[in-house]
């Protein structure tokens, strides 16, 4: 898998998001923004994994942020505010898949992107053929993998947004990264164990 540079410090970003949820909860709306900056990305990428279409996906975190925004009363006494985060995301992600009554497919590789500034062409392919990869991969599995490694959960948060055990979070991380280490084998392409 490619490096993740926008999770070198997992402690100070979520650190960071319980910062501009106490905002949020004083500030109402005008603390949205730097909330939106600071995890849109991140959550697009995230919803995008669950429901296969990147438009969908940014429904989702747009519909979670302004949800959380109308509402800041919710945001009290919340232990993890990303984890917190991701759990609405994902629920809204799922509300908008039973909402069109079908998965859609996808037309194209670029619906899962997250357009990232890259200068290097070879990192954009290795992108490209990761994701590829990770959209073969069964949702409940790959949404684990997107967890795990680009948020840099434990199994028992991963269990705790997706509303399963930890060992099943496991079990299903250890599925999806052999089916990614077959599916990326002989394509220069590192998979993390």
């Amino acid at each position: 898998m490619p490096a993740v540079p926008e999770n070198s410090d997992s402690e100070g970003f979520r650190e960071r998001v319980r910062e501009l949820f106490g905002s949020l909860q004083d500030l109402g709306v005008d603390a949205l923004g730097a909330l939106f900056d600071l995890t849109s990305q991140r959550l697009v990428r995230y919803a995008a994994t669950v429901t296969r279409n990147q438009h969908d996906a940014e429904d989702a975190v747009q519909t979670a942020l302004v949800t959380l925004a109308a509402r800041p009363e919710r945001l009290r006494g919340i232990d993890c505010p990303w984890a917190y985060l991701l759990r609405m995301v994902r629920n809204e992600s799922l509300l908008i898949g039973r909402r069109k009554k079908r998965w859609l497919g996808l037309e194209s590789l670029a619906d899962l992107f997250v357009v990232r500034r890259v200068d290097e062409v070879e990192l954009q392919e290795t992108h490209a053929v990761v994701w590829a990869a990770l959209r073969r991969l069964p949702t409940d599995q790959a949404e684990v993998v997107v967890l795990k490694i680009w948020e840099d959960l434990t199994f028992a948060q991963i269990a705790e947004i997706l509303e399963l055990s930890p060992n099943t979070a496991a079990s299903r991380y250890q599925y999806g990264m052999a089916k990614l280490q077959r599916s990326l084998s002989g394509r220069n392409v590192g998979v993390p164990q």
